[in-house]
């Protein structure tokens, strides 16, 4: 697959794989990406995982043909895209890997060399001249590891994104990009919304008609073409999500329920905000969907409510789960509602309140519900007050 005039796709797909990262659940596989440019130099963009070195590097002789590369360009270290590093380098004695120096000290960890004898260091504005193709470097630490590199080439306007603007699942399989991205964003990279920001800004201010990333499809006319997007459409849902801004008005209720309970009093609550107006309501059961989907929710929605029963004199395991999820990813410029059952000692919503302290910028709602047992005139007069209060 050629990406514009003298950059090629070597990358392979994975479905083999079950869990990413032994976390995130991947039905449709994964994509590792990798790149070759084919100029007067040649530089291989990335490798990928150790499970797929030799397709990797039987699609990099392809696409040179005979030729030997020069360079191996690695913009993040992460296994599974480092995992062929060394073979890769041992297939192509006279090549130089390029890098940036906590790239290079990752590698001494990770291969017990940093290839001092065929290695060049770059940092942010480093240029490589390829011919007509010439990288010029962009540090990205922290999107999402600290050795991260990009680089752009100016000739081509491809920006070689490392994680950034991926998503799960492989290219084989035809799936809504922002769905998949999303979910893989706000697991992945989420935490680090301020070092992206930071990158948008330097995107910003480059001339760029393709996005390559690591992960899913690379960003282009081409693709463009089959979604009806462009892209400034993946570049403004950077933004929002980066910025914690809202996606998708609207409220996601996320709930656990033992006995069903506070299921139906979330089922009464859903249905209030849903007769007062409220443009769409979503509701989750911990308990049994998917952890990482709800997450990607309580991101894209500016308003949540939380609903659940108290466990042990706090608060619902899974639940609790949950929160902790959202602390780590720094949870941030959202409305809470709080809705806690217990049949003789309610007390999951200063449980949840507590927790939810470690967030900044969260505003919760003065209203909450207090279900005893099951749901009855009092709850709902509560709930008709948190509905209120959270779409006034």
């Amino acid at each position: 697959m050629n990406i514009a005039q003298g950059i090629a796709y070597v990358g392979v797909n994975d479905h083999e794989i079950d869990l990413f990262e032994g976390l995130y659940d991947v039905p449709n596989g994964m994509a590792y990406n990798s790149y070759v440019i084919l100029d007067e130099k040649i530089a291989v963009m990335d490798s990928v995982d150790a499970r797929f070195t030799q397709q990797w590097l039987d699609n990099v002789a392809a696409a040179v043909d005979g030729r030997t590369p020069d360079y191996l360009v690695v913009h993040h270290m992460e296994p599974d895209h480092s995992g062929s590093i060394q073979a890769f380098m041992e297939a192509y004695p006279t090549a130089t890997v390029v890098a940036s120096a906590k790239a290079f000290a990752m590698m001494q960890l990770y291969f017990g060399t940093d290839y001092a004898d065929r290695q060049l260091v770059v940092k942010e504005g480093a240029t490589l001249s390829l011919g007509a193709h010439e990288l010029t470097f962009v540090a990205a630490p922290m999107v999402h590891w600290p050795e991260v590199m990009m680089s752009y080439d100016a000739a081509a306007k491809v920006l070689f994104s490392a994680d950034a603007f991926g998503k799960f699942g492989a290219l084989d399989v035809e799936e809504d990009w922002a769905c998949e991205a999303r979910r893989y964003y706000f697991g992945i990279v989420g935490k680090f919304g301020k070092q992206v920001q930071a990158l948008l800004k330097k995107v910003g201010k480059l001339d760029v008609a393709a996005i390559c990333p690591l992960h899913g499809p690379v960003l282009c006319d081409e693709y463009f073409a089959q979604t009806e997007s462009d892209l400034g459409f993946y570049l403004n849902l950077y933004n929002i999500w980066s910025s914690y801004g809202v996606e998708t008005e609207g409220v996601f209720i996320a709930y656990t329920s033992v006995y069903g309970h506070t299921k139906e009093a979330v089922e009464q609550l859903a249905a209030k905000f849903e007769a007062a107006g409220c443009p769409k309501v979503v509701v989750s059961d911990l308990a049994r969907e998917d952890m990482a989907e709800c997450v990607e929710d309580a991101f894209r929605y500016g308003k949540i409510v939380l609903a659940t029963t108290t466990y042990n004199g706090g608060v619902f395991p899974t639940m609790s789960t949950f929160i902790e999820h959202l602390v780590e990813h720094n949870y941030q410029n959202k409305l809470v509602g709080l809705v806690e059952n217990g049949s003789w000692a309610p007390t999951a919503a200063k449980g949840m309140r507590a927790k939810l302290e470690e967030c900044k910028d969260l505003t919760i709602a003065e209203a909450v519900v207090t279900v005893k047992g099951k749901a009855g005139d009092d709850a709902a007069a509560q709930m008709d007050a948190l509905a209120a209060e959270m779409l006034a």
